[in-house]
């Protein structure tokens, strides 16, 4: 069950893979800052190192891979790193599940083709199957995706939950129907405007919980809005403009745009992304497809339409657009995000 809801989403930010010093003041800052949790990303490497090394820096802070791919390790490898992470954290740990698009789990993680609303459905199976039951003697599993006997596997140390929450990442409809049947969350991709997470995914998501008989305070709703704070906004949208061209130009999604209107844009930017250079088609987003996605200008224009997230969130993680950034310009960007945000 999800945490009960308060009047506010609980705050939660991100954690990068930066050397172990970095990432200790980080943690141990976001805590003394009453942050709720951080998550840590996979896009290359594996999302669960830096979330250890804050877990021991940290004593409240929950901890969450947001997100980890599930077709880019076993089902087996997924349940034991939960495991550890929840053991080393004391119980803090969520296991944040996403699909990706085919193009990297397929194309540079190298998984066997598959249907990644299936594929995602059997690996929360199956990790929950071996969270519960390692330590007891592990029942064969027999999936469509993943088979193991687990015949020469010697019961494991008891792990600190049985039950270690799993949150499902979604983009459209139909996973947020997955994580409204099966997930003990959901959150939302970055990509999702403040209309489409309210006027769209939020009606999707109380559908489907009530057709799969769950009620609303069963599973967690964490949104990632993308914010620019700045009081010059034509800065703002210059500087948000990569992170549109590298989403935009993903062929998977090229549904998701055309629902916003922006199908042209995204063809254009298919063919930089297609060559591994989105940098260089970034100039092809025009500037009110980055007010779509990014809130962009003075602070208080940015707090109040994020605050249209309120009524539907039960936690928020609010990042900058950080793709082709500069580091000079990410901390001035994560500067204005805690003063815009502060309590």
């Amino acid at each position: 069950m999800a945490p009960e809801r308060s009047s506010r989403p609980r705050r939660w930010s991100v954690l990068q893979s930066l050397p172990a010093p970095i990432i200790v003041a980080l943690a141990k800052q976001a805590e003394a800052d009453g942050i709720h949790g951080v998550f840590a990303p996979q896009v290359y490497g594996p999302p669960f190192l830096p979330l250890a090394v804050a877990a021991g820096a940290t004593d409240r802070l929950e901890l969450a891979s947001g997100i980890a791919i599930a077709a880019a390790r076993s089902p087996f490898e997924t349940a034991m790193a939960a495991i550890d992470m929840d053991r080393i954290s004391g119980g803090r740990f969520t296991l944040g599940l996403g699909a990706s698009v085919l193009a990297w789990s397929h194309g540079i993680y190298g998984a066997p083709l598959h249907k990644p609303l299936a594929h995602l459905r059997e690996t929360v199976e199956a990790v929950r199957h071996i969270v519960k039951g390692a330590h007891k003697g592990l029942q064969p599993f027999e999936g469509e995706y993943y088979t193991a006997d687990f015949k020469e596997l010697s019961p494991t140390e008891p792990p600190l939950r049985e039950e270690i929450p799993i949150w499902i990442a979604a983009l459209r409809a139909p996973m947020v129907r997955v994580a409204a049947a099966i997930g003990d969350g959901m959150i939302g991709h970055p990509m999702w405007s403040i209309e489409w997470a309210s006027e769209k995914m939020a009606p999707e998501l109380d559908a489907a919980l009530s057709k799969a008989g769950r009620s609303r305070d069963e599973i967690e709703v964490n949104l990632w809005p993308w914010v620019a704070p700045n009081p010059n906004e034509a800065e703002a949208i210059e500087d948000s403009r990569a992170t549109i061209a590298f989403y935009g130009g993903v062929a998977q999604y090229e549904s998701f745009f055309e629902a916003h209107g922006y199908l042209d844009v995204a063809r254009g930017l298919q063919e930089g992304v297609q060559r591994g250079d989105y940098r260089s088609v970034a100039h092809l987003v025009p500037d009110e497809m980055v007010r779509t996605f990014v809130a962009v200008g003075e602070p208080e224009k940015v707090r109040e339409r994020v605050g249209r997230l309120d009524a539907i969130a039960d936690s928020i993680c609010i990042i900058p657009p950080a793709y082709g950034l500069p580091p000079e310009k990410l901390m001035f960007y994560s500067g204005m995000i805690s003063e815009t945000f502060k309590e």
